[in-house]
């Protein structure tokens, strides 16, 4: 069920064991410990979920998605998808002002 309009929707995070101890320590309750068999489908089913306004995964469920699914997170508003580092191992970073330029359709460059 979608919130009525100008409401929050809930918050979703998929991320390994360690990520997910952490985001439930500071009170989020919608918190998917995920394993690399199961990122995938666990992603698709929050992306699905008319009810989720923010889904925030690590990176190697990021690395996990089929090039598709990461266009899609890339330019998805609602649910609006951030990438968080994973607990170990590498990860991309997007910067502030790409992220502006997605969420917000805004370029945070200066001019030349």
């Amino acid at each position: 069920m979608e919130p009525p309009a100008g409401e929050a929707g809930r918050t979703v995070v998929l991320g390994e064991r360690e990520l997910a101890i952490g985001f439930r320590l500071i009170g989020l309750s919608d918190v998917v410990e995920v394993t690399p068999e199961t990122a995938q489908a666990e992603f698709q089913r929050a992306m699905g979920d008319s009810g989720i306004s923010l889904i925030v995964a690590s990176q190697s469920v990021r690395q996990s998605l089929s090039e598709n699914q990461r266009a899609h997170a890339d330019n998805s508003l609602r649910p609006l998808v951030v990438f968080v580092p994973a607990p170990t191992g590498e990860y991309e970073v997007e910067s502030i002002s790409t992220l502006a330029k997605r969420v917000l359709g805004v370029s945070l460059a200066v001019p030349h």
